[in-house]
């Protein structure tokens, strides 16, 4: 038993010739062997020089061989399991199938006046129950919804935030944050309730891996949990500006950790993370829900495709709107369309605003909807005798016959449509009879109504519960011993 998603059965998009993806496999390659990376921790510098790549311990610089890289892809799985609290919630990650997770945000923002504001308490469990309810939202990510909330130390923004998101939901949680090695709480949490956690390694772009990054990598890949490496950069800043350019350095930083996962332990479950976004030339800031961020996530997809990894996008997340508006619907519709057709397995998608900074319920709501157009767009179209309906059309034959009122239609109709939750789909008199609501309209209504309405499919038994408590007061005291609180 796994969650469904959505399963695409139309030809991923390919924008590329065959003869170009292998041009930038070859240019990935040579990057890998004749530029190199910096990789900061003493013992992936052993473990890769014993693989057969040369190191500089000075330096801490590694040249990569294409023939350990390639093996290293052969190594690592196609597709696996993630394991949630309910099993009707476990993830298949990999092949055709396509997730929608949240995008995270530092805070939320108020709807009247736009501005950012801390959550509280209340707020943040009430934002996870709406995720939970969601039925396009296929698993949480880390600092989702928010990161933290009013009274919580920032050393402890990241196992409060786990925690209430494992009382409020069963779903899987993708993906965990850490610091200060907050990560040895989350499993502890985790292992209580009996599910798996993810963490990642960022690349320091270009081209560098930093001690911490790697210290994560071996501690979750020895434990036996997924991991994904992760590339984020910018375009004309931390990679080149071009579009091929920019995935040749994404792809040479996400296969040195790939190749660093698969000697720490050969098969190792791991996932290809991008976030190219491209720059801001007047203000220097990243480019959000830019349309080279599309062409770049397509080009990555296409080649991770070709690779058989699993690829997670995060471009389509953030808008460089600040508010719920017409900008941030385009920008991250558009993100969120090409990943999905492109062949991106998971995208972070839901309730995310502007950049990192702010996340909204509401737009998670109106994004759910969007997601559930996507994911029907890329399940394509069935031609069977039954869909082609050439005996009914034939019954039917020309006016005045018509087809309301046949079985035919009434099988069919709702499998071939996708009925959104918060749209105004209403005719003109209806809108004007109903009060000419809109779709914030709607999606309040919507989130009044999961509030008052929804329970978690598998609560946390009390013993559970007080467990987590004791975890959290055991990391309060860590920290305040630390001189950290």
């Amino acid at each position: 038993m796994a969650l469904k998603g959505f399963v695409r059965t139309i030809k991923p998009l390919e924008i590329l010739a065959d003869e170009q993806i292998e041009d930038i496999h070859r240019a990935v390659l040579d990057v890998l062997e004749n530029t190199g990376v910096k990789m900061q921790h003493p013992e992936a510098l052993k473990l890769i020089e014993k693989n057969g790549a040369r190191v500089d311990y000075e330096t801490e610089h590694v040249w990569i061989p294409p023939g350990l890289a390639e093996d290293s892809l052969r190594r690592a799985p196609s597709s696996f399991r993630m394991r949630a609290r309910d099993p009707k919630n476990d993830l298949i990650v990999g092949g055709n199938t396509v997730y929608f997770v949240p995008f995270p945000g530092m805070q939320s923002i108020d709807l009247e006046t736009w501005e950012q504001r801390q959550v509280s308490r209340k707020e943040y469990y009430e934002g996870v129950t709406i995720l939970d309810e969601l039925e396009n939202v296929h698993a949480l990510e880390n600092y989702t919804p928010y990161f933290g909330f009013e009274g919580t130390p920032q050393v402890l923004a990241i196992p409060e935030g786990f925690a209430a998101q494992v009382r409020n939901s069963s779903k899987c949680i993708f993906s965990v944050g850490r610091s200060q090695v907050c990560e040895k709480f989350i499993i502890q949490m985790a292992n209580e309730i009996g599910i798996e956690v993810s963490s990642g390694s960022a690349a320091s772009s270009p081209l560098t891996f930093s001690k911490d990054e790697l210290d994560c990598m071996f501690s979750f890949i020895k434990g036996g949990f997924p991991f994904h490496v992760t590339s984020s950069v910018v375009l004309g800043s931390t990679a080149p500006a071009t579009i091929a350019g920019s995935v040749v350095s994404t792809s040479s930083e996400i296969m040195a950790g790939l190749v660093l996962t698969q000697l720490i332990k050969p098969g190792a479950r791991v996932m290809a993370w991008d976030f190219a976004l491209e720059q801001n030339m007047r203000s220097g800031a990243p480019g959000f829900g830019g349309i080279a961020n599309c062409l770049h996530q397509a080009v990555f997809n296409q080649v991770w495709r070709g690779y058989g990894i699993p690829t997670v996008n995060l471009a389509p997340g953030p808008s460089s709107s600040k508010k719920i508006d017409f900008q941030n619907g385009y920008e991250k519709t558009l993100g969120a369309l090409t990943a999905a057709l492109s062949g991106a397995n998971v995208i972070l998608f839901h309730g995310g605003i502007y950049g990192e900074l702010t996340f909204h319920p509401i737009q998670a709501i109106l994004d759910d909807d969007v997601a559930g157009m996507i994911g029907r767009f890329i399940e394509g179209v069935q031609v069977t005798t039954e869909t082609l309906a050439l005996d009914l059309i034939g019954q039917v034959g020309p006016i005045p016959g018509y087809y309301l009122d046949k079985k035919h239609t009434r099988d069919w109709w709702m499998k071939e449509q996708f009925l959104p939750k918060a749209a105004d789909r209403l005719t003109l008199p209806e809108w004007l009879q109903e009060g000419k609501k809109d779709c914030l309209s709607y999606a309040k209504e919507r989130m009044e109504d999961i509030l008052s309405t929804h329970t978690v499919s598998i609560p946390l038994s009390e013993e559970q519960d007080n467990r987590i408590d004791t975890i959290l007061s055991e990391a309060r005291d860590y920290y305040q011993r630390k001189d950290l609180i």
